[in-house]
Order: C-alpha cells, then structure tokens, then sequence
C-alpha cells in the first residue's frame, strides 16, 4: 500500500433508536460514529466515511469494503441481527489484509467472535465509576504520544476474565473505581490482517471526545492499516517444482 495514499475508513456503528435520544443524542448528537470520523478526518493521512445497520447490506456490502482499508465496528445489543454473509464478508477481508478495530461492546460481536474463535465473554457494570487506563506496552506504536495513564471520569465497567486468545499485544489495561481490572486496549494478527480490540467507549458517555481516546484510535488506524492486500485465496495447485525433484 502506498504510504502517501490517505487510510480509507469506515466507521460502522448501529446507530439505532437507543442512541438518538436521551443522554447518547445529547452527547454526539449525529452519532458516535459521525464524532469518530471528525477527529480521524482531522490527520490527513487518513479519510473516514462512516456506515451505519440501516443502510443497504447492513452498510457492510463488497462494495464498502473492498474500499475499506480500516474497519472500525461499534455494536451494541443488536450483534444477532448482523447477517453470516456480512460477517463472512469483514473477516475474509480482515484475513486478505484489511484492518480492523472493535471498540467497547463489540467484543461480541460476531466479527470479533469469528475471527478471534473465543466467546469474548467478559464481566460488566453500569455505575459511572472513574476508570485509569494505564499503557502496558509504551513501545507500541498505537501508545505513541499517550501518557503512562489516564483517566476517563465515567466508563461502563468491564472486568476480567476476558474470553479472547492471548494477544499479540497487551497495549492497555484499566482500573476501575470499583476495583476490577481489564485488559482493555490488546492487538491481533488474523493471517495478513491485523486486529485492535479497545474497550472506553460507552454510548451515554463522552469518551469518544477524550484527546487521548481519540489518539489511540487513531494510532490504532496507521498501525493497522494493511501492509498488503491478498486477493487470491484459493490454494493452488503446483506442479511445476522451483529446484529438481529426485
């Protein structure tokens, strides 16, 4: 991939009626995933769009994403409705090389399900407690620019045991008021994609407008973008050998 063409985005999120009215409408009035492609919009190395359940193909037609270089998935309560043939469709790219990040309840999603084969099971609670992510991994380059720690005044808590594979990169993990601990910001290689799991992020609170939230989505954008792009995945047949046989 050519390193001055921008990152092509989609920014998919459910955007159903729990989050057009009350406390998620007044906090991202157009959506959280329209606030999320503004500030990716704000790096020019990178050119976001935005894909919601309603539109045609549940917004995850070929169409969309062969022109996806990042996926980034917001799901909520309605993952049983996505179809098998739109998550077939996110994880045989994400496999050809596409990249994607699940951010806060996508964890079961079927896409993350699909492509990390594990339940993505984890503890929660809803209590408006403080929640300090601390950078596990500094060296990383999604924690480029962040701080040691930081804290997020208000988060829907998630504990372990968190039913994913060990990662490849453990580059978050967060404390939360109540005294539960997360790994809460862990990478991901799925043959040539690579993967980013981020857990700040509830509907009804402003995390998606934290300077340093938004860094590390961004970050998580450039590493993850493809390195290369498969787009044959068939298994050929060799009858011809490179060296002489015998």
């Amino acid at each position: 991939m050519n390193a001055d063409t921008p990152i092509k985005v989609t920014v998919w999120n459910e955007y159903t009626d729990e989050q057009k009215k009350g406390a998620p409408a007044q906090i991202y009035p157009e959506g959280l995933h329209k606030t999320i492609a503004d500030f990716l919009n704000k790096d020019k190395e990178i050119s976001a769009g935005v894909s919601i359940i309603t539109d045609p193909e549940q917004g995850l037609s070929e169409d969309i994403l062969n022109n996806t270089d990042v996926l980034i998935w917001w799901g909520h309560i309605y993952h049983h409705l996505i179809s098998d043939q739109a998550v077939k469709r996110v994880a045989d790219r994400v496999q050809m090389g596409m990249g994607c990040i699940f951010l806060h309840s996508a964890h079961q999603s079927k896409p993350f399900m699909a492509l990390t084969g594990t339940s993505g099971r984890l503890s929660w609670r809803e209590a408006e407690e403080r929640c300090r992510v601390w950078t596990a991994n500094p060296a990383h380059p999604i924690a480029a620019g962040i701080p040691e720690t930081f804290l997020l005044d208000q988060e829907e808590m998630y504990s372990e045991p968190f039913g994913i594979p060990e990662p490849q990169s453990t580059v978050f993990i967060s404390w939360f008021q109540g005294g539960n601990v997360f790994r809460s910001g862990v990478t991901f290689l799925r043959e040539y994609g690579r993967i980013f799991y981020f857990q700040p992020g509830h509907e009804s609170y402003p995390t998606y407008h934290n300077e340093n939230v938004q860094r590390v989505i961004t970050n998580a954008v450039k590493w993850a973008r493809p390195l290369a792009r498969v787009t044959n995945r068939n298994c050929p047949r060799v009858d011809e050998p490179l060296e002489r046989l015998g």
